[in-house]
């Protein structure tokens, strides 16, 4: 490699460099070479990111309560797709049509308890996620209000 090239490219990374490190110090909460954030607390930016998580948290509750509800459901959808499976091996044989019909339905509700029980797993996470964030931000508030 050429000597230009290599100082073309090290001025090129410093000058990079620079440009990162002066955007994130415009971009910090105060602006000061310090680096340490004066705002208060209970400003209305704190107070709307509490009320966005609280409702994210209020979604998630709504999601995995309307989970829940779908796997009552399809668990005695596979209930009673059993009783009329057993019904129908008697009536036309295990291997006729109708308890071939009966056999996939069940598979199917059984795709579906699945993936309702993923997606409520999923708003459990989100619900913890999102309890502790708002703890976090209750407890901060409160560490900033007994500073002053």
């Amino acid at each position: 490699m050429k000597f230009e090239t290599i100082i073309r490219r090290g001025t090129l990374g410093l000058v990079l460099a620079g440009l990162l490190a002066a955007s994130a110090w415009a971009q910090s909460s105060s602006g000061s070479a310090s680096g340490s954030s004066t705002a208060p607390a209970s400003t209305p930016d704190a107070k709307s990111d509490r009320r966005d998580i609280r409702h994210d948290l209020n979604k998630d509750r709504r999601d995995r309560n309307a989970d829940n509800r779908d796997i009552r459901h399809d668990r005695a959808d596979v209930r009673q797709d059993r009783k009329e499976l057993k019904e129908d091996n008697k009536e036309f044989g295990k291997n006729s049509a109708q308890s071939q019909a009966e056999r996939n339905d069940i598979r199917q509700d059984a795709r579906d308890i699945h993936k309702d029980v993923r997606d409520r797993n999923a708003d459990n996470r989100d619900i913890r996620h999102d309890r502790r964030e708002l703890h976090r931000d209750r407890k901060d508030a409160n560490r900033d209000r007994h500073e002053k």
